[in-house]
């Protein structure tokens, strides 16, 4: 792998419930190289957001914080830094694109202005240079007759041309790492395939690492080149998408692909993963999926550490470690 544009090392982050601190990401390490996707895939309320707003130094404070842990970005630690170095790299060298644009896009701001402000806040360009970069980039982003667009605002647009001008609002200044969180949730089955390759095209183009958050495992299929799996604030299993997929290991990973309907049977019971997600203020010390998993058994009330199976794949699980041991002694 070629050195990594962004390392994520032993996060915690932490909110504040009841007067006492609890963890929503703890102990989650990954890193990103150039040109590469990243996919972060659980149910909500994994700490899937929470790990890309810390990345973004965007964990709201005083309620919640970064306790432990390392990010780096480009050899820069962020951690610490103060607010206005960390203003300097948000939409420069890192930026983020929301899970409803529409709450996120200023609406009293036509699409073009807050396109260019990125470009005239980072880059230092004048507002006429601005805009005709930014221009640019809406066109880049396929939205359809971008220069009378341009001084349209928000509810002028579908949600697809929404979330194509965060697109936009985000590559602007061409960061180092993209990150997406959940960026086709809300849109059609025909748009959201748009939209994801459009993300791949720029990506290649641009050749930025991309942290994309999602729950849809198709789509993860069609984009990641690697997968983590997230459950409970912590990465259950890490390892490339074609690992992932044909030998999913942990017993979470394997309860989400038996979710997924079948394109291939005409009628099938819908597979559902009993019981919830624990809350922060109620996690069990042992594995955090053991309440809910059926291969549940004596030594999954301890801590599970990530352990190796294969060259690059990893699961947080000693029934799969043993399974997968077993069948590495066979052969």
């Amino acid at each position: 792998m070629a050195d990594p544009v962004l390392s994520v090392e032993h996060l915690r982050t932490e909110f504040r419930i009841g007067g006492a601190w609890h963890p929503a990401v703890d102990d989650v390490s990954f890193v990103l190289a150039p040109g590469e996707t990243l996919a972060l895939v659980g149910e909500s309320g994994c700490g899937k957001s929470v790990t890309a707003l810390s990345v973004m130094g965007l964990v709201p404070s005083p309620q919640g914080r970064i306790a432990g842990g390392r990010i780096v970005l480009e050899g820069r630690a962020l951690v610490g830094l103060p607010e206005p170095a960390l203003e300097r790299l948000r939409g420069a060298r890192m930026a983020m694109i929301f899970q409803e644009p529409m709450t996120s896009l200023n609406p009293v701001m036509t699409i073009g202005a807050q396109v260019a402000e990125a470009m005239m806040v980072h880059q230092g360009l004048s507002r006429r240079q601005a805009e005709a970069k930014a221009l640019a980039v809406l066109d880049e982003v396929k939205i359809p007759s971008p220069a009378r667009r341009f001084h349209e605002y928000p509810h002028q647009f579908s949600g697809g041309m929404r979330q194509r001008v965060m697109i936009a609002m985000a590559l602007a200044c061409e960061p180092a790492v993209l990150l997406a969180d959940e960026p086709t949730t809300a849109l059609d089955v025909t748009i959201q395939a748009q939209v994801l390759g459009l993300l791949a095209d720029l990506k290649q183009r641009h050749g930025m690492a991309v942290l994309f958050i999602t729950h849809n495992l198709g789509v993860v299929a069609q984009i990641a080149d690697r997968v983590a799996v997230m459950y409970a604030g912590q990465i259950v299993e890490e390892g490339p998408v074609t690992a992932i997929f044909s030998r999913p290991a942990h017993p979470y990973t394997r309860a989400l692909f038996a979710a997924i309907p079948r394109m291939d049977r005409d009628a099938q019971d819908l597979a559902a993963i009993a019981g919830r997600v624990p809350s922060l203020d109620a996690m069990p010390t042992g594995c955090r999926f053991a309440s809910r998993c059926p291969q549940a058994q004596v030594g999954c009330e301890r801590p599970q550490v990530l352990a190796p199976l294969d060259e690059a794949h990893v699961a947080r699980c000693h029934v799969a470690t043993a399974v997968r041991g077993n069948w590495h002694q066979a052969d």
